[in-house]
């Protein structure tokens, strides 16, 4: 079977409360399309962070000491940067950059993802002032809108994948990653496998949520508003991976 991939048009804007899985359904049914068993859904998580109501306004924020010390370094409001602690483990680089509006300030988030401004999002929000924040646990739900998937769907397997756009280590620009799974396989470990010359593979290791998570990027346009992209035809099997199976653990960090 030939792997295709295409986007859900037609979800509304979501709020806080929304049935997510029950506003795809619907946008699908619309456009004469279905699910079938083996599909893959890659969702923003924008959507999924606004129907459990993690939106942040700044005016309930009252900065620290050292939101605003590190406010003023790389010239960001303090109470966004206080946000960005708070939503933290550590900072890792804070770089007043010229040339740019404001300075960069990279954290490693509470759940271990490295990127910028702690995954906070300001894009595509109605309310002034306000910012978005990520999932409370990404893979949890990814898992409740699996679940719902198919039992309104009445089909198995269906796999969720949790999507957010983040920067890359040596590379311009950004892509989709995953960031919460739910049956999905995290990656292939084909270690010990064989290539298609017969050589031994010692290290291959692709990243398939990811693979399939950046992929979807080329159809999510950040002004298209269609957060919801279906994958048909891939080959895999359900898993119980997480997200966080894909980030590196400390001890192979090279460039600590």
């Amino acid at each position: 079977m030939q792997a295709n991939f295409y986007a859900v048009p037609g979800i509304p804007d979501i709020k806080a409360g929304d049935d997510i899985v029950e506003l795809i359904l619907s946008a699908l049914a619309r456009n004469g399309k279905y699910l079938e068993s083996g599909d893959i859904l890659v969702i923003a998580h924008k959507i999924v962070s606004k129907a459990e109501n993690r939106f942040i306004n700044f005016a309930d924020i009252n900065p620290s000491r050292e939101a605003i010390d590190l406010a003023q370094k790389v010239r960001k409001d303090p109470r966004k940067v206080e946000i960005i602690l708070r939503e933290s483990k550590r900072v890792i680089r804070a770089v007043d950059r010229s040339g740019l509006e404001e300075g960069i300030l990279i954290t490693e988030h509470k759940r271990g993802y490295i990127s910028a401004n702690a995954c906070i999002d300001e894009s595509n929000i109605e309310e002034e002032n306000t910012a978005l924040l990520l999932p409370l646990d990404p893979d949890a739900s990814a898992c409740d809108l699996r679940n719902s998937l198919e039992k309104k769907s009445g089909l198995k397997p269906i796999g969720v994948v949790i999507s957010d756009t983040f920067g890359r280590a040596w590379r311009i620009g950004q892509v989709n990653v995953a960031i919460g799974l739910a049956g999905v396989p995290a990656a292939h470990h084909l270690l010990d496998t064989s290539d298609a010359y017969g050589n031994r593979l010692r290290v291959t290791q692709p990243a398939f949520a990811d693979e399939i998570t950046a992929a979807s990027g080329l159809l999510m346009k950040k002004e298209g508003k269609c957060p919801v992209i279906v994958f048909k035809g891939l080959d895999w099997e359900p898993t119980n991976n997480k997200a966080t199976d894909l980030i590196r653990p400390e001890k192979e960090d090279l460039f600590r």
